[in-house]
């Protein structure tokens, strides 16, 4: 699974609050195929979404949206 932001300041962010969650994520670059603001994405675990979601809601934190990656693309998963 994979988030992407609008902005740095938002991707830094729900880096640091995921990490306080003791959420295993990863910051990578964001794919080609998912046009946003921000340069950086996260991934993590699909068993995580629920958890991920959780923080993103209480914290009020601007993505753009949660992405799953299917064969060689990426499609929006809505919650």
């Amino acid at each position: 699974m994979l988030i992407a932001f609008d902005s740095t300041q938002q991707a830094l962010r729900a880096e640091m609050l995921l990490e306080y969650a003791e959420i295993e994520i990863d910051i990578c670059p964001t794919p080609k195929q998912i046009t946003a603001g921000c340069a950086l994405s996260i991934h993590f675990p699909e068993e995580d979404l629920a958890a991920v979601h959780e923080v993103i809601v209480q914290e009020r934190v601007e993505i753009r949206g949660i992405y799953k990656q299917v064969a060689d693309h990426y499609e929006a998963v809505e919650i």
